[in-house]
């Protein structure tokens, strides 16, 4: 049912394809009649260029598992209060990117920090193509700007690492037995109310063979609890014996795009200037607002394009004819 629904998109496109084109053609033979169509023909050329470079989104998410649903975390760097804002900021961002392109999303833990911010966070990102688009932000995001909580409004530094991970479908056989698994329960954190404070419904797993550890505390079930940590590490077993198989492969890839706090893929500068720049792909955004509101299509293009071709912004710009 999947593969016919997006087989049935694909016919849908094609045929808007097509009927856009034909509308252009009709107001170019309007307008060398002498028609005053030029505000038409601006709207309709805006308007095929942004489904065209949406449907070159699409055919860039080829890889194994880019069509899946994303189980997203997050975690602030060094810098305590700073880094623990600049994570929420990210939440923030992500889920408005979500909601933007119509997924659905369900933050299944989340760590609030002290004063401020965020000390971890987990979410799903449910929606074709969601784990595909999300890979572009695999790294460490670099925030600098003048620090909110800082009386002598100094500039700060603020890092933060994003991981995603695919979810993985029952069609997928990952094999977990219960003798390997070691469950924990516990109090929820936060204010969740009489009865989140008095048992113990949050759950944590630790895959024993591989020291892999999830847990969820959204849900006052431990039911759900469990069952929604059981998806989560449903998803990072997946990844973790994808990465076995490839390692030789991804040795190259994992050298240039190492996770840690020396090597971020973006920065987003607030002061003394205002720039959003991705370091792999060389695309700079005047627009932060934009950006941090949500708007990540043109950087999620970017990253797609550079991973397919190794091309950059500025590449790709070179390339365009005189």
């Amino acid at each position: 049912m999947q593969e016919r629904k997006r087989l049935e998109e694909q016919i849908g496109h094609d045929a808007r394809i097509a009927a856009l084109t034909s509308d252009l053609d009709t107001l170019f033979e309007l307008a060398r009649e002498g028609e005053n169509v030029t505000a038409d023909l601006e709207r309709e050329i805006r308007d095929f260029s942004h489904h065209l470079e949406k449907l070159e989104t699409q055919m860039l998410l080829s890889n194994e598992n880019d069509a899946r649903s994303a189980i997203v975390t997050i975690h602030p760097g060094a810098g305590g209060t700073e880094s623990q804002d600049w994570a929420e900021m990210l939440l923030r961002l992500y889920l408005r990117w979500a909601e933007r392109n119509g997924f659905q999303t369900v933050i299944t833990d989340r760590l609030e920090g002290e004063g401020a911010g965020i000390k971890s966070v987990t979410f799903e990102v449910n929606g074709e193509n969601a784990y595909g688009q999300l890979q572009s932000e695999v790294g460490v995001h670099r925030l600098v700007r003048i620090s909110p909580f800082d009386a002598n409004a100094r500039r700060h530094t603020s890092f933060a690492s994003v991981f995603v991970y695919p979810q993985i479908d029952d069609e997928i056989r990952i094999d977990i037995r219960p003798e390997d698994l070691r469950v924990d329960t516990f109090r929820a954190s936060g204010a969740g109310g009489q009865h989140v404070n008095r048992t113990d419904s949050a759950i944590r797993m630790t895959h024993m063979p591989t020291g892999i550890v999830v847990q969820c505390q959204n849900e006052r079930s431990q039911h759900k609890n469990r069952a929604s940590a059981m998806k989560q590490l449903r998803a990072k077993l997946y990844e973790y014996e994808l990465e076995k198989k490839q390692a030789e492969e991804r040795k190259l890839e994992d050298s240039k795009l190492e996770i840690n706090f020396g090597s971020q893929i973006r920065s987003y500068v607030l002061a003394p200037y205002r720039l959003v720049k991705d370091h792999r792909t060389k695309l700079a955004i005047g627009d932060v607002d934009r950006v941090l509101d949500g708007d990540l299509d043109e950087l999620i293009h970017a990253y797609l394009v550079f991973r397919k071709t190794g091309k950059t912004a500025s590449d790709a710009k070179d390339d365009l004819p005189e």
